[in-house]
């Protein structure tokens, strides 16, 4: 007989906060008053990323300026761009080299320009890198004092090691993330990160249904949601989110609101449960996790830059978006 997830307390909240966090959403989207954009105490008070991957503004940033800016870019520019990007994961550091290049392409890469750039930018008291995961700096292969020279090493590393062929090459989203995978410093759950943010690129064109790998957060709000978890692998549960939400969504009679009729895919899944193990520290102290995490670190803080959102074309959406916004 098929053993059966046992739902937890937690559970009905992972649907609930979904739900909540794409009406904060589209409440923002269409200008609500930011004082009305929910009335979720703890969603006011702290910082969450959006329900879907691909509308938080670093991701927003990355495919509208980094891969669609309709600079007639070729694949192995585009992958470049993707990954020096990501290594980095910061607006701001983007904006500093694209202001001192004018132009970024791995045509007209060189470590040692790039190198000294980020160096000055640093030695000003600038971060460079941003905060929502570390990536090892590959100090034991490139030897260099300091990790963003590392990082520019590495990427220079995998140009020459003709990744972009590698992943033009790729039959799945799973063979993109054992291709970054190969790479020093990428874990497990970095690879799949990267492979999803390349999957936004038309260099190739995988479901994001096709592969999943569920990172230390979503880890830790998985035991949070079911009493057995240990008795199925993250991946089966993420799956099992995914196949369940409509059902899910209708049981808890919450008005879930898609991405423009897209719904939720695994990578989406995955990150929700990230935020759930977040919010419930507030929302239910008693329950633990396997993390044992008890506090949320960021607080909401009201960013005025309005983002004007873009998708993947390939995803057919961003029309639909423009007939849909008020």
């Amino acid at each position: 007989m098929q053993k059966k997830l046992k739902q937890t307390e937690a559970y009905k909240y992972y649907w609930k906060f979904a739900t909540e966090r794409q009406n904060i959403f589209f409440n923002r989207i269409n200008n609500i008053n930011k004082n009305e954009f929910t009335e979720d105490e703890i969603l006011q008070e702290y910082k969450f990323t959006n329900a879907y991957r691909a509308s938080d503004r670093v991701s927003q940033f990355l495919i509208k300026e980094v891969i669609y800016n309709d600079n007639n870019y070729s694949n192995e520019d585009v992958l470049f761009r993707i990954i020096l990007f990501k290594l980095f994961n910061k607006i701001e550091t983007w904006q500093y080299l694209e202001s001192k290049l004018k132009d970024i392409r791995y045509s007209t890469f060189k470590y040692d320009m790039y190198n000294e750039l980020i160096s000055d930018y640093m030695n000003r008291g600038n971060v460079v890198y941003s905060n929502a995961y570390m990536i090892a700096p590959a100090t034991k292969k490139f030897l260099q004092k300091r990790k963003h020279s590392n990082h520019l090493l590495l990427l220079e590393f995998m140009m020459k090691d003709n990744i972009t062929q590698k992943v033009l090459n790729a039959k799945s989203l799973e063979e993109i993330y054992l291709i970054m995978k190969s790479y020093p410093s990428f874990g497990k759950f970095l690879a799949f990160q990267f492979a999803i943010d390349i999957n936004y690129s038309e260099l190739i064109d995988f479901s994001e249904n096709d592969f999943v790998v569920a990172g230390p957060g979503a880890l830790d709000g998985i035991s949070k949601c079911f009493e057995n978890y240990k008795d199925f692998s993250p991946e089966y549960i993420i799956k099992y989110m995914d196949e369940q939400q409509d059902n899910e969504f209708k049981k808890y009679d919450l008005d879930f609101k898609s991405l423009f009729g897209r719904k939720l895919h695994l990578i989406d899944c995955q990150n929700l449960f990230c935020e759930v193990s977040k919010y419930t520290r507030v929302a239910l102290p008693n329950v633990e996790g396997v993390a044992k995490r008890t506090r949320i670190k960021q607080k909401f803080k009201y960013n005025k830059t309005l983002i004007e959102f873009f998708y993947p074309p390939k995803w057919n959406i961003n029309d639909i978006m423009k007939g849909n916004l008020k």
